[in-house]
């Protein structure tokens, strides 16, 4: 067991400024949005990338995304052809491109538009270097080192180009300077771009210094990640150094022999796991030093401003921050994404130049003398005050959705989050919660955590309360008889469900519809405002009997109203019958033709002289208003002498017959 050792973390350990913008971009978009996809895992760190699985964002590759995914373009940016393709798919897509990296973009494009040959010191496979060669119209070519590069400068094919020569952002520093030295001896008028992010640069020289003092190194960092191979072959010229992805892999490291253990950490480690890295090292070491590792980790990574509540004056406004005077030499800069929690809110009408606001540091950066600041989650802790003061008064609320996620969705009320279980947001079973996206709703607070600033909430609570309130004034003040409003709830064989605003009442088949029909659904649909009329009603069951048909519709009381006996109308056959067939007046309303009233001699089979559809001209020769029957004949309108003489040699014929 280690004793005395002293450990020394680099302060410039963990993400750096492209990759934290760029993660940040990810979870704010996932606050506000479904279907988030990055192109390609966001960064090589395999704890970020599986927790951003957990809130449903996928790494995919190009030919995975559709229309409806919004997609992430991370940090290390990509060739313009695939800017073209997502445009060509139609999908929404956020631009995280690191701005150290889209400078390099900015100046591979201009000088190949421009006749320049690109050469890109780095790694030719690295998603980095792929795109910088994809903004290229002209010819580019990668080297690592200064003897790739003497190579492809000495080719016969480069002798008479123009040479603009650049880096990855991570390249190593000390080659590249070497490479930058023999380029200026071997082609003087090349243009020599120094494109190695000044935080990469930090990070390896910080590195080496403290390489240089320490027996052993550890690089906290994913295996995969080029920063944090290139800051260990840094540190490896000086001591022993070891590359782990988490706390969990020193237990494989011997540092019994080391008295001064020096870490740092890739521009894609998240400061917890370099944190849980330094408890868990202290725990193997037992240092007997009065030696705080957790406060000497926040020291060496956190300035003391961090989470602090601060005051300052808004000095300009623009599409994607806010700069504010916080009375020292630091400039402060709210981004869009922290200064409120509705995602369609313009910076400009949230705050004006000259207003004083509130705001909690989350990162200062002194390198640059920026700090990074929020307004928003300062608007939350007021929020949550008046959050608890809901749930005291047993309030309803109002919020937006604005994100579903397993379990249920998120409501954000004065700026604060709460989760409203799908038990208890949505309104009916299979009930897609995506349906209550970005919509305004109403619910009550179920629970609230003060120490974890979490509320629990209810829209079903508030449906419940008014649906109760709403039956109880229905049952008192309607009567049979009443005509009301509702919409088609449910429909059934046996008929449709209505609700009434609180109440559903049942129009049986019976009482749907005058017509003949199949089945309800030909009547009506779900979702139908329609009026009925309140033909039963039970407060003690709560049972309505509806009628959606019309008494003004009933087809008895028009065809009373234009029709007659004796009429002469023209009526089309329904359907056929043994002893006759059932022709169609209005719809609603039919008459038997009997079988002796069709023709005026004698007819054995009815289908043999009508068939359905046709349309024939009948005599009304009898109405019993009371049965709804009505007798037409065909024969009637036939002419007499006719009828008579075919009847009367029917009639011989059989008297012959009889003899």
């Amino acid at each position: 067991m280690l004793t005395n050792c002293k450990i020394l973390v680099a302060k410039t350990a963990g993400f750096c400024f492209g990759v934290d913008r760029a993660v940040k971009i990810v979870y704010n978009e996932l606050d506000i949005r479904n279907n988030v996809v990055t192109l390609g895992p966001i960064i090589h760190n395999g704890n970020v990338v599986s927790d951003l699985e957990s809130r449903g964002c996928r790494a995919v590759g190009l030919d995975e995304i559709g229309r409806d995914d919004t997609v992430i373009i991370r940090s290390h940016g990509v060739a313009r052809s695939v800017y073209d393709r997502l445009g060509e798919i139609g999908c929404e897509f956020v631009d995280a491109t690191c701005p150290f990296v889209s400078r390099i973009h900015k100046i591979a494009s201009e000088r190949s538009a421009e006749g320049y040959c690109v050469l890109i010191a780095g790694d030719p496979a690295h998603p980095e270097v792929e795109g910088i060669r994809g903004h290229c119209s002209g010819e580019s070519f990668v080297f690592d080192g200064c003897e790739e590069l003497e190579t492809l400068v000495k080719s016969g094919s480069l002798a008479e180009k123009k040479l603009a020569i650049l880096s990855q952002t991570t390249y190593n520093k000390k080659k590249w300077d070497e490479c930058c030295e023999l380029a200026a001896r071997l082609v003087p008028e090349a243009m020599i771009y120094n494109t190695i992010c000044n935080a990469t640069a930090l990070r390896q020289e910080e590195a080496a210094k403290l390489a240089r003092e320490a027996d052993v190194m550890v690089i906290v960092g994913g295996r995969h990640s080029s920063n944090t191979h290139k800051l260990k072959a840094v540190c490896d010229e000086f001591c022993p150094c070891y590359l782990i992805e988490g706390a969990d892999e020193l237990k494989d490291i011997d540092l019994s022999a080391a008295k001064i253990i020096g870490i740092s950490a890739g521009a894609s480690t998240p400061a917890y796991i370099i944190k849980e890295v330094v408890r868990t090292m202290s725990e193997i070491i037992n240092n007997e030093e009065d030696f705080n590792f957790e406060e000497a980790l926040e020291a060496s990574l956190k300035p003391i401003h961090i989470g602090k509540r601060v005051q300052g004056t808004v000095l300009s406004v623009n599409s994607n921050e806010v700069y504010v005077d916080l009375g020292t030499k630091q400039q402060g800069v709210i981004p869009a994404s922290e200064l409120s929690d509705d995602p369609t809110a313009k910076p400009e009408d949230v705050v004006k130049v000259g207003d004083t606001v509130d705001v909690i540091v989350i990162k200062p950066n002194d390198q640059e003398g920026i700090v990074t600041l929020s307004k928003k989650r300062v608007d939350a802790a007021i929020g949550f005050e008046k959050i608890m003061a809901a749930k005291e008064e047993d309030a309803v609320l109002s919020g937006v959705v604005t994100n579903v996620i397993k379990g249920g969705v998120l409501v954000t009320c004065y700026g604060v989050k709460v989760f409203i279980p799908a038990s208890q947001a949505a309104p009916k079973r299979e009930f897609d919660l995506n349906e209550l996206l970005r919509q305004q709703v109403e619910f009550k607070l179920l629970e609230i955590n003060e120490a974890k600033q979490r509320a629990v909430g209810s829209i079903r609570a508030v449906a419940k309360e008014r649906r109760a309130a709403a039956q109880n004034e229905f049952f008192e003040n309607t009567k049979v008889g009443d005509t009301v409003n509702g919409e088609v709830k449910s429909i059934t064989d046996y008929g449709v469900f209505v609700d009434l605003g609180g109440v559903d009442g049942l129009v049986r088949r019976a009482d749907l519809s005058w017509n003949r029909f199949k089945h309800p659904s030909e009547i009506v649909s779900v979702g139908d405002k329609v009026e009925v009329t309140i033909k039963d009603i039970d407060p003690e069951t709560k049972k309505v009997a509806l009628t959606y048909k019309k008494d003004s519709e009933n087809p008895w009381e028009i065809f009373r109203n234009n029709y007659e006996q004796g009429q002469v109308i023209k009526a089309t056959i329904v359907s056929i019958t043994s002893f006759g067939a059932f022709a169609q007046i209005i719809n609603g309303v039919d008459g038997l033709i009997h079988i002796s009233q069709i023709a005026n001699k004698r007819v054995d089979n009815v289908a043999d002289m009508l068939k359905v559809g046709d349309e024939v001209e009948v005599k009304i020769t009898e109405i019993d208003a009371d049965k709804k029957r009505i007798s037409l004949s065909m024969r009637a309108l036939l002419p007499e002498d006719e009828d008579e003489a075919v009847y009367d040699t029917d009639d011989a014929a059989d008297k012959d017959t009889e003899e």
